[in-house]
């Protein structure tokens, strides 16, 4: 450079391949791989002009050595940092590095249980799959567009869809890509990862807070039994070949007279029944909660109450997969058919399914019995809030708008009458 007429040599540190390399009229390096080099050279005109100026401020007008003096000094403190920047940056724990810290962190922390856990290691594999090494810094509006990409269209299913229709073998869109509801879980999973990781300081871009696709959905679907489909369960003969699915309706019908999820019907003991009531604290939200026995829950608790079962439980004992499994073959023998349009979107194409309504049943449908039934027997949903340990009506509201349903549908019966 020119300094006062007289040349001063810098060196940039920075060696050419070839006079190619450089493009005079734009003054930078050209080619691949040029960032950092560039990076440095604006870096060290920053630093010429704040060199100069800080003469300007002392009324100073250096010799050419002198000016060359200070910003060689202040360019050695600039690559210090540099340095130190670069170091630490280098020894930062990475992406996957944090991923892990979090899930020990939170798993310790909220109790999570297996089932959790299993959501958390799938969006880590989901995320390594689409992309094996990546940085915090990565995490741009391209790099999640092509992570929702991926999902919907190029990850494999360990669990295909069944074939629709008549077809013997799947398709392709029966084993890969998942569908939106399932696509914003894990979108939401991962916002709350990294939430976590800019609390804790690991992360510094906030790219992904501005990233909304849009994920087309359908409410999801509350399947229940009615008053007629329970009496069907509870008048099937189970007596012969089908006699071990006894324990399975005990327990199901239980969950559908006391709102209990699955779980805490699983983990009920003998010592939690206080005569008239259940005292338990909820496996899922730690809750302490109490429901008064009604005459069937009553009958089923008696059933068992001498039968002795591990860890003194009050009722028959099953992994949540055995007893889906087992429940949609009872409520296929109880005739629980009525044919149910299930509507679902993967991207933008909507895709309908019929299922017998028996598919469709599993451990949790006892708990939405319980609260669809509650209300529509005019008991006022914050009671009803009180046995099932829901702390707001949002979660409420789907249940009081079938209600709401099946009120005017029964309204209509009236007509009838002229």
């Amino acid at each position: 450079m020119s300094f006062n007429g007289e040349r001063i040599d810098i060196s940039s540190g920075i060696s050419l391949l070839s006079p190619d390399s450089w493009d005079q009229a734009l003054e930078r390096v050209v080619g691949k791989n040029t960032l950092d080099d560039n990076a440095r050279l604006y870096k060290m005109r920053d630093l010429l002009e704040m060199t100069i100026g800080s003469f300007e401020v002392e009324g100073k007008y250096p010799s050419a050595a002198e000016f060359k003096e200070r910003f060689e000094s202040k360019w050695k403190g600039f690559s210090t940092a540099d340095k130190e920047e670069a170091k630490k940056r280098d020894s930062a724990p990475g992406f996957f590095d944090v991923f892990d810290m979090f899930m020990q962190e939170g798993g310790e922390k909220n109790a999570w249980t297996v089932a959790t856990y299993q959501k958390w290691y799938a969006l880590k594999e989901d995320l390594h799959c689409y992309k094996p090494k990546f940085k915090f810094e990565d995490i741009n509006e391209s790099f999640l567009t092509g992570f929702v990409g991926y999902l919907r269209d190029v990850k494999t299913l360990k669990t295909p869809r069944r074939p629709k229709g008549d077809r013997q073998k799947y398709d392709l869109e029966d084993v890969t890509g998942i569908k939106n509801s399932t696509l914003a879980k894990k979108l939401e999973y991962l916002r709350w990862f990294l939430n976590w990781a800019t609390a804790k300081g690991y992360n510094d871009n906030l790219e992904y807070k501005f990233f909304k696709p849009t994920l087309k959905q359908t409410q999801r679907k509350i399947v229940f039994l009615t008053k007629e489909e329970i009496g069907r369960i509870i008048d099937l003969d189970l007596s012969g070949e089908y006699v071990y699915l006894e324990p399975v309706r005990d327990t199901f019908l239980f969950c559908c007279f006391s709102g209990l999820r699955h779980s805490d019907a699983n983990n009920l003991r003998k010592s939690d029944v206080k005569g008239d009531h259940i005292e338990i604290t909820t496996v899922k939200t730690a809750d302490s909660i109490s429901i008064e026995l009604n005459e069937i829950t009553k009958a089923i608790i008696q059933k068992y109450s001498d039968v002795l079962l591990a860890d003194n439980k009050a009722l028959p004992n099953m992994t949540n997969q055995a007893m889906n499994r087992d429940l949609k073959l009872l409520c296929r023998l109880a005739g629980i058919d009525e044919e149910i349009r299930v509507t679902t979107y993967k991207g933008s194409e909507r895709q309908d399914e019929i299922h017998p309504k028996w598919e469709l049943i599993g451990t949790h449908t006892g708990r939405r019995t319980f609260i669809v039934n509650a209300l529509s027997l005019g008991i006022p949903p914050n009671i009803v809030m009180k046995w099932t340990g829901h702390s707001d009506y949002k979660a409420m509201k789907p249940y009081i708008d079938i209600v709401d349903s099946i009120k005017a549908e029964s309204m209509k019966k009236f007509d009838t009458l002229l």
